[in-house]
């Protein structure tokens, strides 16, 4: 029997069409299918549009309303496929991950960075590998993209324009197309550990700001009074905060003494903060600050969303953040070494 692929349709370049406006997301699945024929014949395959979205236009209610689909629909099918626009599929797939624990089948989210219109598109080779990759039985969300499988919590959008377009993020690609065929690296795949589960909820109200010399740390109470609970900082280095004036990190103690929960990252992608390494990260860590170690940026965005829609005590908070949900980061141990736990 041919295993059941369910493909899901929310909009993104590979859907697109040229219109006055420029493009824009407006091919049917039956269109979508009539250029993947060859690949959907192996399989048993339904479609499902839920939207027809650029993905700049994704918010968190989108998310929310892929995950309840997903969920409703995992239990009659093999795996299935998301297509999606690049510009945000990262933060899409890491969502996922956190709202769909243990989550039995494949789900991967592929999308193109020409439309399927274009003769030099790659649209069908991205969409042959994701509908292969959901077709494989490994457990999880992964982003396909250029014949390379990434697991859902470590994918970035780092180019503009090649086809190239994403990288796995200070993790090993789990899975890449070759001449063996689909070669997965089944040791990088994170297992279920119980039973799925749907959750959703979600607190909007974080905010992502990236440092540049000369910061006086203002926007910090600024944002506090309108509202925001969590605030990413992508710092210098190692995760290295100015500190020649006290009032940055004043600052920063003080909306962390009222609540806010500070996470600091490098604003460099590759390798791993350590905030205890200079005087600069020390002193943020004693004014309350979390560290992200290894997570890509998305990855801390959507984590901090979906934690402070679950809780609200700063313990609480702290030990979901410490601890690796969906293969998102590397944890050092007592020893200081790093392992990647699940």
């Amino acid at each position: 029997m041919k295993k059941k692929i369910l493909i899901i349709t929310t909009g993104g370049t590979l859907a697109c069409v040229q219109d006055e406006k420029g493009l824009v997301p407006g091919l049917s699945s039956k269109d979508i299918l009539s250029y993947i024929s060859d690949i959907t014949d192996l399989y048993d395959v339904d479609f499902l549009e839920l939207f027809q979205l650029d993905s700049a236009n994704i918010q968190p209610s989108n998310w929310q309303a892929m995950a309840k689909t997903i969920y409703e629909q995992y239990m009659t099918y093999d795996g299935i496929v998301i297509f999606h626009g690049t510009d945000t599929m990262a933060y899409t797939s890491s969502a996922l991950s956190f709202m769909l624990p243990n989550i039995p089948i494949p789900v991967v989210i592929t999308g193109s960075q020409l439309s399927i219109l274009n003769p030099l598109a790659d649209a069908v080779e991205n969409c042959r590998c994701a509908i292969h990759m959901a077709g494989s039985g490994m457990p999880g969300i992964f982003l396909a993209f250029n014949r390379k499988v990434i697991l859902g919590t470590r994918a970035s959008k780092v180019r503009t324009t090649s086809f190239h377009a994403f990288e796995s993020i200070n993790y090993p690609y789990v899975g890449e197309v070759n001449s063996w065929g689909l070669d997965l690296r089944r040791s990088y795949i994170p297992g279920p550990r119980g039973k799925c589960t749907l959750e959703t909820k979600l607190e909007e109200k974080v905010f992502l700001i990236k440092l540049v010399p000369g910061f006086d740390g203002k926007i910090f109470q600024l944002l506090y009074e309108q509202g925001y609970r969590g605030l990413i900082i992508e710092a210098f280095g190692m995760g290295g905060i100015p500190t020649l004036s006290s009032e940055v990190i004043d600052d920063l103690k003080d909306v962390i003494q009222k609540g806010m929960i500070v996470v600091v990252k490098s604003q460099c992608p590759y390798e791993s903060s350590n905030l205890s390494l200079y005087e600069t990260g020390k002193i943020a860590l004693d004014a309350g600050v979390f560290q992200a170690y290894d997570m890509s940026t998305e990855a801390v965005v959507t984590k901090v969303m979906w934690i402070l829609g679950k809780h609200w005590e700063r313990k609480k908070i702290e030990e979901m953040f410490y601890r690796n949900l969906a293969g998102e980061i590397t944890l050092p141990d007592v020893a200081g070494n790093s392992y990647k736990g699940v």
